[in-house]
């Protein structure tokens, strides 16, 4: 199985890239599933039920999300009617939506787990112990089993990476929007990376029109953030896995900007 993980699409910039690229992505890598993480895709802050439409419309299989999952409030009229977007699972128990969707498409199975760190975000549940939960149930139906684990602090990532050694087949972390170069196959056989990265506006800060960051900085007042309009990176990964087993078999970094795609 062709696994594409894209990293957290921000704002209008990302979700133009991801429309361009896509079918270049698709048709280099031949993905049977296509997972993105979609907590930034609504100016930066949650995601909206037609921009959830319009992934999937464009081939995504499904969303994960992350500690900006609640910001746009219509949410809870239909996270309920969508199984294909998957929120953090150690939220409270009775919190709207689910934090495990199993995605069946081009005659594969895949189940998505997404989880919230707790180091430098919100204390909620323990994403370990809910991890271990979860990982249990998956494997009642599928060997093929990703995890987005949505947290801060790379020693959080990193710790969950060889937790889930050997149980899961690919465990990515989000949220930090700067891809790392440790993308690796651990030796149970887990793809692992600790930061996928993002796709949206290059030139600003984590996605953010920079002049607005650089005054919270120099200044410690506070300031609306708002989704920068220049040119567009974009960051995956491709991973293969043994269908049988679930064990990875090989795992590519993906890294575009907008420059070297008018180029190509």
């Amino acid at each position: 199985m062709n696994v594409l993980f894209i990293g957290d699409i921000v704002g209008n910039v990302g979700r133009s890239a991801l429309k361009r690229v896509l079918p270049a992505l698709k048709s280099k890598y031949n993905p049977h599933i296509i997972i993105v993480n979609g907590e930034n895709a609504a100016a930066g802050r949650g995601i909206t039920a037609t921009i959830a439409k319009e992934f999937f419309e464009w081939g995504i299989h499904g969303i994960t999300m992350g500690n900006h999952t609640w910001d746009n409030k219509d949410i809870f009229e239909w996270i309920d009617q969508e199984p294909r977007l998957v929120r953090p699972a150690n939220y409270a128990e009775g919190a709207p939506g689910e934090g495990m969707a199993f995605i069946k498409a081009n005659g594969k199975q895949l189940a998505i787990i997404n989880l919230q760190g707790r180091t430098f975000l919100p204390p909620i549940d323990c994403p370990f112990r809910k991890a271990d939960e979860l990982i249990e149930e998956a494997n009642e139906h599928t060997k093929n089993i990703l995890v987005d684990f949505h947290a801060e602090a790379t020693s959080e990532k990193i710790a969950m990476g060889w937790h889930l050694d050997g149980r899961a087949s690919i465990v990515v972390g989000t949220h930090t929007h700067v891809q790392t170069n440790d993308d690796t196959i651990l030796p149970g056989g887990t793809a692992y990376i600790t930061d996928v990265g993002m796709v949206g506006p290059k030139e600003g800060v984590l996605g953010m029109e920079r002049n607005a960051v650089l005054h919270k900085f120099i200044t410690q007042l506070p300031v609306r953030f708002v989704v920068d309009e220049g040119k567009w990176h974009l960051h995956a990964i491709s991973v293969q896995l043994d269908d049988t087993s679930g064990q990875a078999r090989k795992i590519e970094k993906i890294r575009l900007t907008e420059d070297e795609w008018l180029m190509m």
